[in-house]
């Protein structure tokens, strides 16, 4: 368990985010956090349907670039979707309490995904080469089809984290179609959801599994309000990851 001196807040809203809205948010509480002016946040929301375009973006990668808004994005990565049946959970920790080691945040982040997926019965792991979480969809046939389940793309600005991870719990999963996911085109890899692989889950349901999974492995979360529309400027931030 990560070790931070106070609870981080753990807000839920509970109607779709607009995407700017929500970088607004982001904006002014890292930036209060960094000053020492507001405690961690975790805010977990569903975006409307909607791509976003990582630092790592291929243009190519666009296939329907009018089927939903497409959003220019700070966070690491490509091209990803989010939209309802998605959890959306911003991160919005102090990495200087917790050791200022960038590559162990993220891969707590992906430890956090994956003991929520095996909470509901999924065997989730990470794979060389490939970000996110991954399930195999054909275990011991050794066909090598895997389907990513959970994605992960952060930003650090002054040591305090966001952006964050998103897990497809129910989402449209054909809305996937009108990106190459993560860069992605292997036709062995694609995306699935609890829902795809046959097990039913509000998000209430999987928003406690999160939770608890949240408190063991980074500390202690309460239950705080949505936090309020937030207007603010973009700023220089810097990439990290765990391959």
């Amino acid at each position: 368990m990560e070790n931070s001196a106070r609870p981080v807040e753990w807000a839920i809203s509970p109607e779709p985010v607009a995407y700017l809205e929500a970088v607004a948010v982001m904006e002014a509480r890292v930036a209060a956090i960094a000053s020492g002016a507001a405690d961690e946040l975790v805010w977990l929301l569903e975006h409307p349907p909607l791509y976003t375009a990582g630092t790592s973006a291929k243009p190519d990668d666009l296939l329907m670039p009018d089927r939903f808004p497409v959003h220019t994005t700070g966070r690491g990565g490509e091209y990803t979707y989010h939209g309802p049946g998605q959890r959306v959970a911003y991160v919005m920790l102090d990495l200087t309490r917790r050791g200022r080691d960038a590559r162990q945040f993220v891969c707590n982040l992906e430890r956090w995904l994956i003991a929520t997926a095996a909470s509901f019965g999924v065997e989730a792991g990470t794979r060389a080469g490939r970000v996110g979480v991954w399930v195999a969809r054909d275990p011991g046939q050794d066909s090598g089809r895997e389907d990513k389940i959970a994605a992960i793309g952060v930003r650090l600005r002054r040591w305090v984290s966001f952006h964050g991870i998103a897990f497809n719990v129910a989402p449209d999963l054909s809305h996937f179609g009108g990106i190459t996911p993560c860069g992605i085109s292997n036709p062995l890899y694609g995306v699935t959801s609890l829902e795809d692989l046959g097990i039913k889950a509000s998000l209430a349901d999987f928003d406690a599994a999160l939770h608890l999974g949240f408190n063991e492995i980074f500390g202690p979360a309460r239950i705080v309000p949505p936090p309020e529309r937030a207007e603010t400027a973009l700023a220089d931030v810097s990439e990290v990851r765990c391959d």
